[in-house]
């Protein structure tokens, strides 16, 4: 297993590291909010561009990431375009998709993007070659707001991302029943034990599948998103919740 370090969060180790949203719509309400974040326990933050209502501006989206980075400081930040198809605020064409992540990575305007695994694989290695140039680590991602997909198909798609060089890989779904979080958690498991080189992330979504974000040291999870003001997606849990739980389940 190889570890991911940004900044001095060192991903892949110890406990989780837990992450929250930035989700604000105008530049002046990310920028109070980013501050607000320097308050709260987090290990990193995650901007979701897709909320912001410049974000068809690239070089604007590309400068207020290096002013939220120049509040953040230490916390490394994760710049992420969530497409409407995986759960995200606006459509965006993949000419705009990968436009948008080009600028950012020019601009050095982040230290981790968030690239969705199903985008055209050619622009997505493009991409990355880019992003690695500048020491920006690619943190390739899925979503499936509706169900849980097979063991089987979650460790594939974990091991596909791996194949395509993604620094860290990471998997959100959504449970039907307990069942579907304990096939979550088993590909987890699977997937940590038996293919990971590099860090990975899993979550099942939801109050169903809240557990899974808890316990991610016992299964090989990397990474849990936290709730700060606004919650990105279904199920996070408050940030001092979180960090309680993690310490006491810490092995």
């Amino acid at each position: 297993m190889q570890t991911v370090t940004v900044k001095d969060i060192t991903l892949g180790a110890g406990s989780p590291k837990i992450i929250v949203p930035l989700v604000g719509k105008t530049e002046a309400a990310i920028l109070e909010e980013a501050k607000y974040l320097l308050t709260i326990d987090c290990d990193l933050v995650e901007w979701r561009v897709d909320f912001f209502e410049q974000v068809a501006d690239f070089q604007a989206t590309a400068d207020l990431a290096k002013k939220i980075a120049a509040i953040l400081t230490e916390k490394p930040l994760l710049v992420t375009f969530r497409t409407k198809k995986e759960g995200g605020e606006i459509e965006f064409s993949d000419d705009q998709y990968f436009g948008l992540y080009e600028t950012i990575v020019k601009n050095s305007a982040a230290d981790l993007i968030d690239v969705e695994l199903f985008m055209d694989d050619a622009r997505v290695q493009q991409l990355i070659a880019l992003a690695h140039e500048k020491d920006i680590k690619i943190v390739m991602c899925n979503h499936d707001f509706d169900k849980t997909p097979a063991q089987a198909e979650i460790v594939a798609r974990l091991r596909k991302m791996q194949e395509k060089n993604a620094d860290i890989c990471k998997i959100a779904v959504m449970p039907q029943s307990s069942t579907d979080v304990l096939t979550l958690l088993a590909a987890t498991n699977e997937m940590q034990t038996q293919y990971a080189d590099r860090p990975i992330v899993t979550m099942s979504m939801g109050q169903l599948g809240m557990v899974s974000r808890m316990c991610g040291e016992v299964f090989g999870s990397a990474m849990t998103f936290g709730a700060a003001k606004k919650a990105s997606a279904p199920g996070q849990v408050p940030v001092e919740e979180l960090r309680s739980v993690l310490k006491t389940l810490s092995l």
